[in-house]
């Protein structure tokens, strides 16, 4: 069963776990969240945003239509504000901070920034804990790119860990799992009422951060 994060009549918010895509994949895999869902409530559910499917964490569908459309124009308004947990390679020299860089989408679906033909993209951070090789930070992606998070830490030479798409493959192919974590979404529903829903960090992320990082806890 899917972890239901919060549920009314017009949404529902849900827990997706790592490995698992939002959406069906190209190439026939039907395997899916939104399939899951539908399946465990016998209800049609619309799409409004995803997460990659090395993303764990909080993740909103629409009930009907009118919820669809609200939902899908707050986010193209940039409307919703979303918090991601993230562990990164290395130190962050400033506590806290944005990162502005175009972005495009170049071959085989990899995103990178492009100065010239890269469509805006910002990204703002604020360090939660220090570790000796790692940083455990917050980011709240202010624009919708495909894998804005991840190219915008990679590009400023702190790669996620566990990213095969961005960072030495060796390297990044040591973790069990993409150390990106959605944690909190916050918005106005159709209702009028708004909604600041949390996902505490997976289980896998945790073991991982513990694993990896466990020695230098208070």
């Amino acid at each position: 069963m899917i972890p239901i994060i919060y549920s009314d009549e017009d949404l529902l918010a849900a827990t997706k776990p790592e490995g698992l895509s939002s959406i069906p994949e190209r190439g026939g895999n039907l395997d899916c969240l939104l399939f899951r869902l539908q399946d465990e409530l016998s209800q049609k559910l619309y799409v409004v945003h995803r997460l990659d499917k090395e993303v764990s964490g909080i993740i909103l569908f629409a009930r009907h239509a009118a919820a669809h459309r609200w939902l899908s124009m707050s986010f193209e308004q940039r409307q919703i504000e979303k918090r991601y947990l993230a562990l990164i390679h290395g130190a962050m020299p400033e506590i806290s901070g944005e990162m502005n860089q175009p972005l495009r989408q170049f071959g085989s679906g990899r995103m990178g920034v492009d100065v010239r033909n890269g469509k805006p993209s910002l990204t703002s951070y604020r360090v939660r804990k220090n570790y000796s090789a790692y940083t455990l930070v917050d980011a709240y992606p202010h624009s919708g790119r495909r894998h804005q998070i991840r190219v915008h830490f990679y590009a400023c030479g702190h790669a996620i860990v566990g990213d095969l798409r961005y960072g030495d493959l060796p390297q990044q192919s040591k973790y069990s799992r993409l150390m990106l974590h959605a944690e909190q979404i916050t918005f106005t529903a159709l209702s009028g009422r708004v909604l600041s829903l949390t996902c505490p960090p997976a289980p896998s992320f945790n073991a991982l951060l513990q694993q990896i990082c466990g020695d230098e806890e208070p």
